[in-house]
């Protein structure tokens, strides 16, 4: 057997007794195996990674819904709970706190009744065994709340649902639309931008997400103060301030989202 033979055999692994046409054959065989081999492996190899981005995105995913969401206020927004935060940004505090709304009532329930703010937002009060009631300045019972009447609700609020404490059906006329127009409320229009003004005296410390949050009497009479030059809105918790002042956290409207209730008690400014 010459070198070349030699040589020959060696590369294409064929006898050098084999025909030309035996030992193309053979070599086109063994290259068709060979891209088969190639391609199942890049199949698989396709496979694997395919597998590893599925597993990782549901991991993600499961990661994600498991992660506390941030609020908004949550209630993610100042608008209706799930839109997007006004220009004034997201508030960091969230769950259930004190604070309340007023409006016309809707409908009623054994549960509870529904009402419709000045400013057009949709909030479900649920009333409890502890809930008092007032018509005016007198007691009343559950069945002075009937539909077309105006009322105020302070009590537990979570995002546009009130657990109520108190429900005080008010004097005819107390509030409306006009009232709410008259006070410069912007009702919440989905995808509107939120307006961007401040009035009045705002604490000059002041940043969004301080103070301490506050129950009881404080918060009640702070609610009713910002709802009374405010209506139209649902306040979601009401916070003391280090001036001893107090801010009413607004949201169900696209303006105002943050009221200012000085220690009398009296609203000195917004935005």
């Amino acid at each position: 057997m010459s070198d070349f033979d030699s040589k020959n055999t060696q590369e294409t692994g064929f006898p050098s007794g084999g025909s030309v046409a035996g030992n193309s054959g053979a070599r086109r065989s063994r290259a068709n195996r060979k891209r088969a081999g190639i391609a199942a492996a890049l199949v698989c190899a396709v496979a694997a990674v395919c597998t590893g981005c599925s597993t990782s995105g549901s991991t993600a995913a499961a990661a994600s819904s498991s992660s506390p969401s941030s609020s908004t206020s949550s209630t993610a927004g100042h608008g209706i709970p799930g839109g997007k935060a006004g220009a004034g940004g997201s508030n960091a505090r969230s769950g259930p706190a004190a604070g309340g709304s007023s409006g016309t009532v809707d409908s009623t329930s054994a549960s509870g009744f529904t009402l419709t703010t000045p400013a057009g937002q949709k909030v479900t009060v649920k009333e409890a065994s502890s809930t008092t009631y007032e018509k005016g300045t007198s007691q009343a019972s559950a069945s002075a709340v009937t539909t077309g009447e105006s009322v105020l609700v302070l009590g537990t609020t979570t995002s546009t649902t009130i657990t109520a404490t108190q429900v005080t059906v008010e004097a005819a006329g107390s509030e409306g639309s006009a009232a709410s127009t008259a006070a410069g409320v912007v009702p919440f229009t989905q995808g509107a931008p939120s307006a961007a003004k401040k009035v009045g005296q705002i604490p000059a410390n002041y940043t969004e997400g301080s103070g301490t949050i506050v129950s009881g009497t404080p918060a009640n009479n702070a609610t009713e103060a910002a709802l009374a030059a405010y209506p139209g809105g649902v306040v979601d918790r009401v916070v003391k301030l280090s001036n001893g002042e107090y801010e009413a956290h607004y949201i169900g409207v696209n303006w105002p989202h943050h009221i200012f209730i000085d220690q009398a008690y009296k609203v000195v400014g917004a935005f």
